[in-house]
């Protein structure tokens, strides 16, 4: 209303003599409100005023019940704050289906604009964030929350991931100490820009994973070596010694490799890259990063043993011994645990009735297996695992190397205040003579102060991973349909 004189105000409070303001009207209302799960229809009678002054804007005031009622609401206080919480924890379609269970009705537009309507919460500058990126639309779009590592709760929803976003941000919430982040590059160049005086922490879980991923390649690169051949003696067994850096694949690979970084090289960025090359953008930014093409160069997937593999030394034995019979031989096979179907050894026997019996090469666990074994601590091995590891030792001097380096790092990960032993880890990593590993020595020196610090501080990006589970959860109950400002409303009223 426009502003009134003491008079004017005055004249509006229902104890005084309603002739004072005007008119006085007795204004039925009615509110629904619920009781023991019954809709209950609450009947009031209050005064409704006019207003004498021309002045003002507002012709009519009605008095309202204090904790019952609001001015334009539909429903009670307290029913308006159940339908709040209901709308930030189900989102729209199944907010409002429990609702219509607490008889309550309200659509589920309704309890989206209620959503939208609520207040921001207060901004806070914690000393010690945690940062972490999620997908808006997997491959495509991501955005960036922030969490106050105290309290683990979300503090803010950043509408992408790049450097200069989170660098604006800290800018204007001067105070952050201490930043906890993955190993991604943005972060880093960020909290850089925005606050060089924190310390930057990198995550001793990514830290394990990306030591994992390189332990993989090295071993996908040496599972010939695993296996035990007898002297070839056909094309087939010869065929199988062929190094798995030969072949058109691999050709292609290092060619593509070689291209990718001529243009790196020239000052191209890796989306022009790929734009040049007609390549897609993760593909260019996977050669990019490879030190050499041997680190993306792995055998082909037809190398994986077959589900008739462990058995093949028996039936080759059995028809030896004169046995051709098919179905002779699939039940005893059957009897010995083999799972698979009855055409894969029909295909089997089909060959190998009248060929020569080929050299049978010794069926290694896969190189995922033996990374697990590697990365895993010692005592949570079984003893099985313990000799099956043991013995591809062994047999691969390379994986021998490989697994003490591994397991060095991995050591200095898990107990608290081992920076001091990374420089004579990365010393010895360089080396180790394999390309996969010195490119992870690299990467480590790159980010040395971060990495330093997670070895020492006892702060991880573990809380950030959690929000960032609760927000898929989040998408999914809202069909990726909503913008990013309502899924910011949910994350950080509902946290």
């Amino acid at each position: 209303p426009a502003p009134a004189t003491p008079a004017d105000t005055a004249s509006f409070l229902p104890s005084l003599d309603p002739s004072q303001a005007g008119k006085s009207l007795q204004d039925p209302g009615r509110f629904n409100v619920r009781l023991g799960g019954h809709e209950v229809l609450v009947a009031l009678t209050v005064r409704r005023f006019t207003c004498v002054n021309t002045e003002c804007r507002r012709r009519t005031f009605v008095e309202q019940v204090p904790g019952l009622t609001r001015r334009h609401a539909r429903h009670t206080v307290m029913a308006a704050g159940d339908l709040e919480a209901v709308a930030v924890a189900l989102g729209g379609r199944p907010g409002s289906r429990l609702a219509h269970r607490l008889a309550v009705s309200v659509s589920r537009s309704t309890l989206i604009r209620m959503i939208r309507r609520m207040p921001d919460p207060p901004p806070i500058t914690p000393t010690v964030l945690g940062v972490d990126d999620f997908a808006r639309r997997r491959g495509h779009r991501y955005a960036t929350v922030l969490l106050d590592m105290h309290t683990r709760r979300p503090i803010e929803v950043l509408p992408d991931r790049t450097a200069d976003t989170l660098a604006a941000w800290l800018r204007e919430h001067p105070g952050v100490q201490i930043i906890c982040r993955d190993r991604g590059g943005s972060y880093a160049d960020g909290a850089r820009k925005g606050a060089p005086d924190a310390i930057q922490v990198a995550d001793r879980w990514h830290l394990l994973k990306n030591l994992s991923d390189t332990v993989e390649k090295v071993i996908r690169g040496h599972r010939r070596c695993l296996r035990t051949h007898a002297e070839p003696t056909s094309a087939l067994a010869a065929l199988a010694d062929e190094p798995s850096g030969a072949g058109r694949r691999a050709a292609n690979t290092r060619q593509r490799h070689a291209a990718v970084h001529a243009l790196r090289a020239e000052g191209l960025s890796i989306s022009a890259t790929a734009r040049r090359l007609d390549m897609n953008v993760r593909t260019a930014r996977k050669y990019a990063h490879a030190a050499t093409a041997e680190a993306l160069i792995g055998p082909n997937a037809s190398s994986r043993p077959s589900v008739l593999a462990p058995f093949h030394f028996y039936l080759r034995q059995r028809l030896t011994d004169g046995v051709h019979q098919t179905a002779d031989l699939h039940a005893e096979i059957l009897a010995r645990g083999y799972q698979g179907s009855l055409r894969v050894l029909r295909d089997w026997l089909t060959i190998n009735r009248t060929r020569p019996t080929a050299p049978t090469a010794v069926r290694v666990p896969s190189a995922r297996r033996i990374t697990a074994w590697i990365m895993r601590p010692g005592h949570k091995l079984t003893d099985d695992e313990h000799a099956d590891l043991a013995d591809a030792r062994r047999r691969c001097p390379d994986l021998d190397t490989v697994a003490g380096l591994a397991r060095g790092f991995a050591a200095l990960v898990r107990h608290q205040g081992t920076g001091q032993h990374l420089d004579a880890w990365i010393d010895r990593a360089r080396h180790a003579g394999y390309p996969e590993i010195r490119g992870f020595a690299a990467g480590l020196v790159g980010d040395r102060d971060a990495v330093v610090a997670g070895l020492a501080q006892p702060w991880s990006s573990g809380p950030v991973e959690g929000q960032v589970n609760r927000i898929k959860t989040i998408k999914r109950q809202m069909y990726g349909r909503a913008n990013l400002d309502l899924l910011r409303k949910r994350v950080l009223t509902n946290s």
